[in-house]
């Protein structure tokens, strides 16, 4: 194909058929803008290439023969997906059939052959070109090589598993550790419950918000505080009753914040089942989150519990934690209100605190 066909085609522009002065500086015109994108696109670093309307390749750069190492014109048509990993093929030819048909935008990572002879990851890009009128006229792509990238991920993911398993083992010995002392002196045994109760809320914490690859990120919930929240109280019955529910916004959290999280619901969560609203067979408990400006307010509300007094006499050491737990870690403040029909504790937490900002340190 000529350069005068190649662009004409690009553009959805006829080739001139007549030679007079004004077809003459057309033709002059268009070979020069070829001539530009073909040296632009050998320029760049990625492979370039780019179809017809109906998908048919027909012209790679420079750096896609370098890297492939076939031969001129050879994966033109439909050979371009001989190049690619037999495993990634089908999937490769159905993500760009569905751009084919709906105009959208081609976007997949597949593995590539490379000259040497072995398989590369690639990230494959393409978009559109429309005339006035809104029709396809051409697709134009990239193939860039991210094979070092892509193993520097998958090495890191192996190691945050090992990290990941160490550390529930980690939480594994600390309980057991409390058991064996808990029975040496039975005395002690109601606090080590307690206690090993709090390391386990922390472990599923961990589990819940630790970086995850796609391989590894749980399936049945995102990283997010409603679902954190789902994760913590799933022991309860009224969970699933729907005595305890859990409603509003649910903004994006992190392993930073999983941890305060998780010890200030697992708390307020025993007392309730030891001595509020989920020590009753009708009692309820409400957890409303909205976002406000710069900051998360969530309300944790009972209801239909053992009538209450007042405000206790006494501060236990959960209380205690939590309010250490909100007002430093999650740079927030906390209100109790001990109303007859039950305990309200509406909280305030700081949004910065609930997921780092892209790019921050970890």
């Amino acid at each position: 194909m000529s350069d005068l066909d190649f662009l004409s085609r690009a553009f959805g522009i006829g080739s001139p058929v007549a030679d007079d002065d004004g077809v003459v500086a057309a033709r002059d015109t268009l070979q020069r803008m070829n001539s530009a994108f073909r040296i632009l696109t050998d320029a760049m670093p990625q492979m370039v290439w780019s179809t017809l309307p109906d998908g048919f390749h027909d012209y790679y750069n420079a750096r896609w023969y370098e890297f492939t190492g076939v031969p001129d014109g050879s994966t033109d048509g439909e050979g371009w997906n001989d190049v690619f990993h037999p495993d990634d093929q089908q999937f490769a030819w159905s993500v760009w059939r569905h751009s084919l048909e709906t105009g959208d935008p081609y976007e997949i990572t597949y593995r590539l052959r490379h000259h040497s002879g072995e398989y590369r990851w690639t990230l494959g890009r393409a978009l559109p070109l429309r005339n006035e009128a809104g029709t396809i006229v051409r697709w134009i792509g990239t193939c860039t090589d991210i094979h070092e990238s892509k193993m520097m991920m998958e090495e890191n993911e192996i190691l945050s598993r090992e990290l990941s398993h160490r550390i529930k083992n980690i939480f594994a010995v600390i309980n057991g550790l409390i058991g064996m002392s808990a029975r040496q002196s039975p005395q002690l045994r109601p606090l080590a419950e307690e206690l090993q109760d709090r390391i386990a809320a922390l472990g599923r914490a961990h589990e819940f918000a630790r970086p995850h690859s796609e391989q590894s990120r749980p399936v049945s919930v995102a990283s997010t505080l409603r679902g954190l929240l789902g994760e913590i109280l799933s022991a309860y019955p009224a969970l699933g009753e729907g005595r305890l529910t859990i409603t509003g916004d649910d903004p994006d959290i992190d392993d930073r914040s999983a941890t305060p999280i998780a010890l200030v619901f697992h708390e307020l969560a025993t007392n309730s089942a030891k001595y509020g609203a989920l020590s009753s067979d009708i009692g309820t408990v409400a957890i409303e989150v909205a976002q406000v400006g710069d900051d998360v307010q969530v309300n944790w509300i009972e209801r239909h519990g053992p009538p209450l007094a007042g405000e206790p006499a006494e501060t236990g050491f959960g209380t205690r934690l939590v309010q250490l737990a909100v007002t430093q870690q999650l740079a927030g403040g906390i209100e109790r209100h001990w109303l007859p029909e039950g305990l309200r504790v509406d909280m305030r937490i700081s949004a910065s605190r609930l997921k780092r900002a892209d790019g921050a340190p970890v």
